[in-house]
């Protein structure tokens, strides 16, 4: 398996788990590949309706919409969905 089969893999994981939740923006984040478990962690982040800003007039730029983040952990050698967990990201000031 090479990267873009990890990630390939990966986000098409994500959308099937999430679809009942109608989820958008899907996209790459991240992408890892642990030489000593041979597991690809790929980090997809995507946005779900109840994130989207309410209709309020605002500038893009004065706020940063809500996004989840799932880390997939991918067996190299066959392809198999090991785990999807959360990634939660630290914010600083």
């Amino acid at each position: 398996m090479d990267v873009k089969d990890a990630v390939r893999a990966a986000r098409d994981f994500v959308a099937l788990m999430y679809h009942d939740e109608e989820i958008t923006d899907i996209g790459l984040e991240e992408v890892e590949f642990d030489e000593c478990s041979e597991h690809w962690r790929v980090t997809i982040g995507f946005s779900r309706p109840w994130d989207k800003t309410k209709s309020v007039p605002i500038r893009i730029a004065d706020v940063q919409r809500p996004r989840s983040y799932k880390v997939v952990r991918i067996s190299d050698s066959d392809g198999e969905i090991i785990s999807l967990k959360d990634r939660i990201l630290v914010m600083s000031d």
